[in-house]
């Protein structure tokens, strides 16, 4: 890779890892992951410049990596399990009212591709045909992924509300 290339693909990096690190955490929920979920996919990202000297878009390249690598490490079976000292009795709610908690919790419960699709759609701004070339499905199933998740975040707001 040449000084300018590298250059450039510093710039990429400084000026992309806020934005991919508030798309990672609405995607984990946890600040702690998504900085490791932003970093792993940085890394991929610089290497990947690196091997495929032209990539046509950077940013898109970027966005398919953060949302694959999410997806791919709910998928382990080391992440469904969460150890406990003590079992408690009723599941802990958040005193918070916060809508903003309210959804990043809602948004945890969803399944890892919807999550992806509504992060994608609505905090990303992109559209049903981005989104589904971004994740690889079909625009029908980003729109049913899309009500679906809509409906269930609702639900879970409503919920939370009674």
């Amino acid at each position: 890779m040449t000084g300018g290339a590298e250059a450039s693909l510093h710039a990429f990096v400084e000026g992309r890892r806020t934005a991919l690190f508030r798309s990672a955490y609405l995607l984990c929920g946890n600040p702690d992951e998504a900085e490791d979920l932003v970093q792993t996919t940085l890394v991929k990202v610089v290497l990947g410049a690196r091997r495929h000297s032209r990539l046509d878009n950077l940013d898109a390249y970027a966005r398919r990596t953060l949302v694959n690598t999410f997806i791919a490490g709910r998928r382990r079976f080391w992440r469904r399990e969460q150890a406990y000292g003590e079992l408690p009795d009723m599941p802990e709610r958040s005193v918070d009212s916060d809508t903003g908690v309210m959804v990043r919790a809602a948004l945890a419960q969803l399944a890892p591709r919807q999550r992806a699709v509504l992060v994608l759609r609505y905090w990303e701004d992109l559209s049903v045909s981005d989104t589904a070339e971004l994740l690889g499905m079909r625009e029908s199933t980003v729109k049913s992924h899309t009500a679906r998740g809509l409906a269930a975040l609702r639900a879970a707001v409503r919920e939370e509300h009674v």
